[in-house]
């Protein structure tokens, strides 16, 4: 199968077209004139340069393609709102647009757990309420709708909500951040918040599993939305614990209420501010995070596509630790 990935250049755009290409399919990336393409040459894919607004771009990579995987977004979680609705949700019409003119039919699209955000009374499934906290969680949700719409037109769509994605190569991303926030300062001295609410992860080869197993089982998954994520969700105060003692860092000692550690928050966020570079767990805005849980069940995937997640938190988490360490990226 000839099958066309966006973002291709990506940390998830990576280990799909590695994992595509083990599996015997041709991989085309879609990627930007100045992306780092190493990766995808040394794999023998097929490259094609593209972007999410030109349409004549979009009417070029879908060609002679079978399926695609949709990967390319406008990631920030402080961004243009303007660029989210142009990029994620506008872009995706357009590349639908363009795989119905070429007579491609077959689409994967990653959507985010962020396209429903905070789960009130977890597990969260994959009908339950959406009211993501950021507009890139809800672009992704609107996204989501226009490509509902278009199976009318003739576009074969699953779904795919992953969370928190993590694993070696993984940079300037949320988990990044945090485990470089914890190994690297202060912080991993407090837990925020009480401690006891919920988040889930997944490992990138997980949620590449996710992504093949929607691909492979037309049968089942042509219509539908997965959560792929980790078996379980943990407390932070059990994310903490695991990685001080990766790291090689004592427990976190103190408990710091959510107004405290805004308070704390503040003056690191204006310096990142001023030197242009923004942190996301840095700023006043994420310690909300603390207050919610973020739980959602893979019983779907489970029984439909049978997903399993092969990584767990503690095995995964020192892996990428451990990578980063290698490489550069922690003390």
């Amino acid at each position: 199968m000839r099958v066309l990935v966006t973002g291709a250049s990506g940390f998830i755009g990576g280990y799909v077209a590695e994992e595509l290409t083990r599996r015997g399919h041709v991989v085309v990336g879609m990627v930007r004139k100045d992306s780092d393409t190493a990766l995808l040459a040394k794999l023998g894919a097929e490259l094609r340069v593209g972007d999410l607004t030109d349409p004549e771009s979009l009417d070029r990579i879908t060609k002679g393609v079978d399926a695609v995987i949709h990967l390319a977004a406008y990631y920030s979680f402080k961004g243009s709102k303007e660029k989210y609705q142009t990029i994620n949700v506008w872009g995706t019409q357009l590349l639908m647009e363009a795989m119905l003119r070429n007579g491609v039919h077959r689409l994967i699209y990653c959507s985010s757990t962020e396209a429903m955000g905070p789960t009130p009374e977890p597990p969260a499934n994959e009908d339950s309420p959406c009211e993501s906290s950021y507009e890139y969680g809800r672009s992704k949700f609107r996204a989501e709708n226009l490509v509902r719409e278009y199976r009318k037109k003739g576009i074969d769509f699953t779904i795919i909500r992953p969370s928190g994605i993590y694993g070696p190569r993984n940079l300037d991303d949320v988990s990044y951040w945090f485990i470089v926030s914890l190994a690297n300062t202060w912080i991993s001295n407090i837990v925020i918040g009480d401690g006891r609410k919920r988040v889930q992860f997944a490992h990138i080869d997980d949620v590449v599993q996710g992504f093949m197993l929607a691909l492979e089982k037309p049968e089942v998954s042509i219509g539908r939305t997965y959560f792929i994520t980790d078996s379980r969700a943990y407390t932070y105060d059990e994310v903490y614990g695991i990685l001080a003692s990766i790291v090689g860092k004592d427990l976190p000692r103190w408990h710091v209420p959510v107004l405290i550690a805004k308070a704390l928050a503040a003056p690191v966020q204006a310096f990142n501010w001023l030197i242009r570079k923004p942190d996301f767990i840095w700023r006043i805005d994420s310690m909300n995070t603390f207050q919610v849980d973020r739980w959602y069940s893979i019983e779907r995937a489970r029984r439909e596509l049978g997903y399993h997640p092969k990584h767990s938190l503690p095995d995964g988490l020192k892996e990428t630790v451990d990578w980063y360490r290698a490489n550069g990226y922690l003390k």
